[in-house]
C-alpha cells in the first residue's frame, strides 16, 4: 500500500483502520470477525489503527489488543482519544491520564503513538449553552489552550504518548485557530467526504468548512487523518442500521441519490467512488470505519484504483450540488 508522511510525524499508509467498525457501532459483527479484520488490514499493509474507549465501551481496543495474540507488529502505530467535556481544570491531567492507561490495558501497549481530543472544541461557554444535548461533547478554546495543550505536552515528555491531535469536528473557525497555536497538533482529524458533511456530529450554526480546515493543517504542516468518508454510511448503497427519516445521516442520504446513481452508470459502488474521492481531498491517510472483511477489502481496492480523474470529481460535485441546502 502506498504511503505518505503524516505531518511531521512519520510516514503512515493511505488507509488507516478505525474503530468504529471494529467496535461494532456501524451495524452488526462480531468479535471474531473483527479481529480478523485486523488482522487482514495490517497483512494488506494498514500501518495506522485509530481508536477510542468510546467505540463500544472499550470493545474496539479490545479486539485490537487481541490481534495477532496481543501482539501487534512493532511496525503498527495506534492512536487513541479522550473526550473531555468541560472539566474543572484540576480534573483534566487525571482524566487524560486515567483514560490513556485504561486504553493501554485494553490495547496489551505501554504508550500510544498518537493521542487526540475527542471533544469538539468551541469557542466560549455561550456556544456550549445554545446545545444543551451536546454540552458533554463540548471543551471551550480557552481551557484548552489553558489546561488540556499544557497536559498533552506533559504527557509527551513522559513517553505515554508520542503524540497529540485534536478531532476537528467542532465549531470549524475555533479548530482552525487552534491549529495556529504554539505548540500546534501534530495531526488533525478533519470530516473528509464528498458532501463536506459532519452529519450528526455537527453542533454549530452555517457550514462545517472541512477542506478549509484541511488546507489549514497542510500550511502549518499538520498532519491530516481524513474521517467519515462514507458519512456514516450515508454515502454507500444503504444504510446498515435503522434511523428516523429526520436524523442528519438520513437527510445525507437521501442528499446522495444523484451520487448512486452516477456510480451505478459508471459500474462502481458507491462507497468505493466514495473512498476515492476523500483520498484526493488533501489527507494524508483516510480512516476507515469498516467492521468486516469484506468491507475492508473493497476500500483497500478502492485505495489501489488510484485518484479519480478531474472530470469525473466533477461529476460527482455536480451530482450532489442541487441539494447542498437541503
Amino acid at each position: 500500500m502506498d504511503k505518505r508522511q503524516l505531518g511531521r510525524l512519520w510516514p503512515v499508509s493511505t488507509l488507516t483502520l478505525g474503530g468504529g467498525g471494529l467496535g461494532m457501532v456501524w451495524g452488526p459483527t462480531t468479535f471474531e470477525e473483527c479481529v480478523a479484520t485486523v488482522e487482514a488490514a495490517v497483512e494488506a499493509g494498514i500501518d495506522l489503527i485509530d481508536l477510542a474507549p468510546r467505540y463500544g465501551e472499550g470493545k474496539a481496543e479490545e479486539v485490537v489488543g487481541a490481534a495477532f495474540g496481543g501482539r501487534l507488529p512493532r511496525s503498527v502505530r495506534v492512536t487513541s482519544k479522550c473526550n473531555l467535556g468541560e472539566l474543572p481544570p484540576v480534573e483534566i491531567e487525571p482524566t487524560l491520564r486515567r483514560s490513556i492507561e485504561a486504553s493501554l490495558g485494553r490495547l496489551k501497549r505501554d504508550h500510544l503513538d498518537l493521542f487526540f481530543l475527542h471533544s469538539n472544541v468551541v469557542p466560549d461557554s455561550v456556544h456550549r449553552a445554545r446545545w444543551p444535548d451536546a454540552a458533554s461533547r463540548m471543551t471551550l478554546y480557552q481551557t484548552f489552550v489553558d489546561h488540556v495543550l499544557p497536559a498533552f505536552e506533559k504527557l509527551v515528555g513522559e513517553g505515554l504518548i508520542g503524540a497529540w491531535g485534536l478531532t476537528g469536528i467542532g465549531h470549524p473557525d475555533t479548530i482552525i485557530r487552534l491549529l495556529g497555536e504554539t505548540p500546534s497538533p501534530a495531526a488533525v482529524q478533519c470530516i473528509a467526504n464528498l458532501l463536506d458533511s459532519p452529519g450528526a456530529l455537527k453542533f454549530f450554526d452555517g457550514p462545517a468548512k472541512p477542506r478549509t480546515i484541511i488546507a489549514a493543517a497542510r500550511a502549518r504542516g499538520i498532519g491530516v487523518m481524513g474521517i467519515r468518508a462514507v458519512q456514516a454510511g450515508a454515502l454507500t448503497s444503504a444504510l446498515d442500521r435503522p434511523l428516523p427519516p429526520e436524523h442528519p445521516e438520513m437527510r445525507d442520504f437521501a442528499r446522495a441519490a444523484g451520487f448512486r446513481r452516477l456510480a451505478a452508470e459508471i459500474g462502481m459502488s458507491p462507497a468505493v467512488l466514495a473512498h476515492r474521492y476523500a483520498l484526493g481531498m488533501g489527507v494524508d491517510t483516510l480512516v476507515l470505519g469498516v467492521k468486516n472483511r469484506a468491507e475492508l477489502a473493497e476500500c483497500v481496492a478502492a485505495a489501489a484504483m488510484g485518484p479519480l480523474s478531474p472530470e469525473l470529481i466533477g461529476r460527482i460535485d455536480r451530482s450532489v450540488a442541487d441539494t447542498a441546502g437541503a
